[in-house]
């Protein structure tokens, strides 16, 4: 891969302009990638990358949506801070949808959004781009929305917005910079970069206390995982605190990967109903915690409840909590772990659940029996080895991946959480594939969601970004055809697709592309294609499948269209 960078040079301690500064200060935070699409407003912005060549990488795609996908991906991948830049009016509106989707999946993402010129922002006299009220537009889906005033500011805000960033629950953090202030001259100093870990929450002692009397007088404790085990690097303690425990692990669509898939306690999303309901003691890492339908969870009546999160909006209403602990999953459970007394640590004894092998059997057979999307997935796992990254989207098979698919490594498997956005996955993967360099990527993706960011084909290929994208096609929406079909009497509107031949397609831009049609097929192929070290398309022509939504946990998503 290549990025729009030179030879290589440090960065200028003593910046000349705004953009200079900005580029400086990003550098000495470890933001090396940007992903962006130029425009006039960040002309500036742009030069200063090119005078100051390997400070930043910098990533052009098609489309604004596709460079905040691509940020959210590198992001979740690796754990670092994925950065795009966009012009401001209709580049911060096409980035809106990837900014939606990073915050719905606690994404550390820094959206640099361009302004209009400072003196003229919220007078409304149509200036290129302009938009009433930017800012309040990024704050919804922004943890923080900070503009510069002056070029002197910027070494700050963007040490603030970092900051934000590593604090608490990770959210996307947006910093918008006027043209004139990109423009203008300072020798501002840079800031020392962020100590990581001093953002952290800490656990109280009285917290941990509580927590570790509950778990230890437990008998049949469970333990659910989301997303925020990974995103703080902690599978590592969730792991070891469930075999001191024996408890059994039941990880959210999105928590896959905090506890190996394989390992004796994991348990996939959809045994939660039936695991839940006869734990003593529940101990919640990481996750909202939350149904679809906005109702919590449930626990058997008689159970404690422990709710672990960074987020302090996460432990209350309408969840009704024993017990709360607001921390960083890591640390949480490092705290746990030494407060409790040292326990068995076989985690084959299983002494507290003597059915966890027979249930975990049940579940594997729930996933074997939906046809032919367990075949599908098998291979595509056979395929992708334990530390390749799959980007999931949704189409029928990803909906059964999303039960079925074993992820064994953390960060390797990927979700548009709550916010299902249709079309999110392949330039996502080219994110990921930046940010995780010589190991495996896959996106797989229906037609319908493909259509939303193929254009990107054109951005694997001018980079050499070797994602390979398998595009399962039915020449529909397919739940949106299943949906009408079964609900709706068969009045089908809106669901078929006219699509291109996507070899062809793929072809146009330089990309390699094979067109398979058995599961068999797909895993020599999939493997084949990961091995070339390029952008590669696999196309999987399909009829319509079954529905694999009873064993998705909150049950069917009626306005999933993929």
């Amino acid at each position: 891969m290549r990025a729009d960078v030179a030879a290589q040079r440090p960065a200028d301690s003593t910046p000349s302009t705004g953009a200079d500064a900005l580029v400086a200060q990003l550098a000495v935070e470890g933001i090396t990638d940007v992903f962006g699409v130029p425009g006039v407003q960040l002309d500036h912005a742009l030069d200063a990358i090119a005078r100051a060549p390997g400070a930043i990488n910098y990533w052009s795609a098609r489309h604004e949506q596709g460079a905040a996908y691509m940020a959210d991906g590198y992001a979740r991948a690796t754990g670092r801070i994925g950065t795009c830049m966009v012009v401001p009016g209709p580049g911060v509106l096409n980035a809106m949808a990837g900014l939606a989707t990073a915050y719905a999946c606690s994404s550390p993402v820094l959206c640099l959004a361009g302004q209009i010129p400072s003196r003229v922002i919220g007078q409304g006299l149509g200036i290129l781009h302009e938009i009433p009220d930017q800012d309040r537009v990024l704050a919804s889906v922004s943890k923080l929305v900070l503009r510069a005033n002056s070029p002197d500011e910027i070494p700050r805000l963007v040490h603030e917005a970092v900051a934000h960033l590593r604090s608490g629950r990770p959210r996307p953090v947006t910093l918008e910079l006027p043209p004139d202030v990109l423009a203008a001259g300072t020798k501002v100093e840079l800031i020392d970069p962020i100590d990581v870990m001093n953002c952290r929450p800490v656990p109280e002692s009285a917290d941990i206390a509580r927590f570790a009397e509950a778990l230890t007088s437990a008998s049949r404790p469970i333990i659910y995982a989301g997303w925020g085990v990974q995103s703080a690097d902690a599978t590592e303690q969730l792991t070891q605190l469930a075999e001191r425990l024996g408890a059994p692990v039941v990880m959210s669509r999105n928590g896959r990967g905090s506890i190996a898939a394989d390992h004796p306690l994991a348990l996939p999303g959809f045994t939660a109903r039936r695991m839940l309901a006869e734990a003593d003691v529940v101990l919640v890492v990481g996750s909202r915690f939350i149904q679809g339908s906005g109702a919590p969870i449930g626990v058997a009546s008689t159970a404690r409840l422990l709710l672990l999160n960074a987020d302090a909006s996460d432990l209350g209403p309408p969840r009704t909590p024993t017990a709360t602990m607001q921390a960083d999953a890591k640390l949480g459970l490092e705290a746990l772990i030494d407060a409790m007394s040292a326990t068995d640590p076989d985690p084959t004894a299983a002494r507290t659940w003597p059915q966890l092998t027979a249930i975990r059997g049940w579940a594997a057979e729930q996933v074997r029996s939906v046809l032919p999307q367990s075949d599908f997935v098998d291979a595509i796992r056979a395929a992708v080895p334990d530390d390749g990254v799959l980007v999931n989207e949704l189409t029928q098979v990803g909906y059964l991946a999303g039960a079925g698919y074993p992820v064994r490594r953390p960060r390797t498997y990927l979700t548009p959480g709550y916010q299902g956005t249709l079309g999110y996955g392949y330039a996502t993967s080219l994110g990921v594939k930046v940010g995780v360099g010589h190991r495996a990527v896959v996106s797989i993706t229906g037609d319908g969601g493909f259509g939303w960011t193929m254009s990107e084909l054109a951005t694997a290929a001018n980079y050499n970004i070797a994602s390979v994208v398998v595009v399962f096609n039915d020449n529909a929406f397919g739940n949106v055809r299943r949906i009408q079909a079964e609900e709706f009497g068969g009045r089908f509107i809106a669901d078929s697709l006219t699509n291109p031949d996507y070899l062809e397609l793929a072809a146009s831009f330089g990309v390699a592309a094979s067109r398979v049609r058995t599961p068999g097929e797909l895993q020599s192929r999939l493997a084949s294609a990961l091995s070339t070290g390029r952008p590669y398309l696999i196309e999987v022509p399909v009829e319509s499948m079954p529905s694999a939504w009873h064993l998705l946990l909150d049950g069917p998503a009626t306005a999933a269209r993929g």
